[in-house]
This record gives structure tokens, sequence and C-alpha cells, in this order.
């Protein structure tokens, strides 16, 4: 049986590269404006605010491996939680239908890491 951890970790790399999708595909497709998000001018603040969002997948793949349970269990728990009710809300402000299919892809997989860590019991 694979390991809870390989498996977490594995989900959110698949989060991440999905947010990445997105980017990349709003790059190309002309759907951006340089120095903007969400219809407004990018702030020092607004742009630390999405890099930190961001950087959570990334973490949790090195904490899904690194912290003990029960511990990662919960921390798991609280950031798909948290990211799925961001990305929840944000979900209207995107005009593209690849950007909603990709932010529900994203919602499922928050919701898959946090139903798989919810039913992590250790035998």
């Amino acid at each position: 049986m694979t390991d809870k951890r390989i498996i977490l970790s594995g989900l959110w790399v698949s989060l991440m590269l999905t947010y990445l999708l997105g980017d990349v595909l709003r790059i190309f497709s002309g759907d951006f404006v340089a120095g903007e998000i969400g219809g407004m001018e990018g702030t020092p603040v607004i742009w630390m605010a999405a890099a930190l969002m961001m950087l959570i997948p990334i973490v949790m793949v090195v904490l899904s491996l690194t912290v003990r349970y029960p511990l990662i269990r919960w921390v798991t728990i609280v950031a798909a939680i948290l990211l799925f009710l961001f990305n929840l809300v944000g979900l209207p402000t995107y005009p593209s239908l690849y950007d909603k299919f990709l932010i529900v892809v994203g919602l499922v997989f928050n919701g898959v890491t946090a139903w798989y860590a919810w039913k992590w019991v250790t035998s």
C-alpha cells in the first residue's frame, strides 16, 4: 500500500500544477494585464498575499513528508479547506471557461486532500 504521506504530497503537487496551468493559459490567451490582479493594480501587499497563497501547496508537499502524525493530518485539513474557500470565493471573478474549469479541478483536489487527511488513521 502506498504511504499516505506520498499520496498527500502528490495531491498538493497536482494542485500546484493546476494553478500553474491556469497562469500559463492566461498568459498565452492574453487574458491578463501586466501589473494587475483581479482587475486591480497590483501593490506590494497584493503581490505578497498572492505569493503566500501560492506557496501553501508547495510548503505542504514538504510538510506532508516531514511533519509527524497527527499534526500533519490537521495541518492538511486546515490548508486544504482554506484554499478551497479562497478559490470558491474567487471562482466568479474569472471570465474564461478554462479558468473556471481549472478552478473547479482545484476545488476537487482540495476536497480530495481534505477528505483523504480526514480519513487518515494510523494502524
